[in-house]
């Protein structure tokens, strides 16, 4: 009988003690992603708990996401098309980052990727894709494992909240460059 009291015990203990995840802008703008919580001077601190958004997860996706990691690269002026990426990603249920360039340095990398700074860019894994079009989204994701639709009451992962959908006119450009 003591034994399994000290075993629930212990069990109790391990819930309790789930990943949580710190989010925040240092003192020179970067963000920063940790699991140890932000010093004192930290702006937009935000706090997530892993094990929620991991344990939620189809196995598919919970597969997909540890191989083929996904990475949103978005604009502060890149709205509707930014946003028609970030809702046809939250759509599948894919969890993502949004990467939102805001220095040289986040446009380098972009760059280095994909040609040039041009967004949105998607990188799934180490396959990439230049501007948006969701049949290319769509053959990314598929290659990668992630389903098809999003699971039965999931929440979107990234981004903004999800937006109505806008058809584009006849002469929007697909995408927008990200001006130097």
């Amino acid at each position: 009988m003591r034994q399994l009291l000290i075993f629930c015990l212990a069990l109790l203990v391990s819930l309790g003690a789930a990943a949580e995840t710190y989010r925040w802008v240092d003192s020179t703008g970067r963000v920063i992603i940790s699991d140890t919580p932000p010093p004192g001077k930290a702006k937009a601190v935000s706090r997530t708990d892993d094990s929620e958004s991991a344990g939620d997860a189809p196995f598919a996706t919970r597969k997909a996401r540890e191989n083929f990691p996904v990475t949103l690269y978005t604009a502060a002026d890149c709205v509707d098309t930014c946003q028609r990426a970030r809702d046809l990603l939250n759509s599948r249920g894919v969890p993502f980052t949004e990467k939102m360039l805001q220095k040289a340095e986040d446009a380098n990398e972009l760059k280095a990727l994909v040609g040039d700074a041009f967004v949105p860019s998607l990188k799934v894994g180490q396959q990439s894709y230049r501007g948006f079009e969701a049949a290319a989204y769509n053959n990314l994701l598929d290659l990668a494992g992630y389903p098809k639709t999003a699971a039965y009451g999931s929440k979107p992962s990234g981004g903004l909240p999800p937006a109505k959908e806008t058809k584009p006119e006849a002469g929007d450009a697909p995408s927008a460059p990200m001006a130097n």
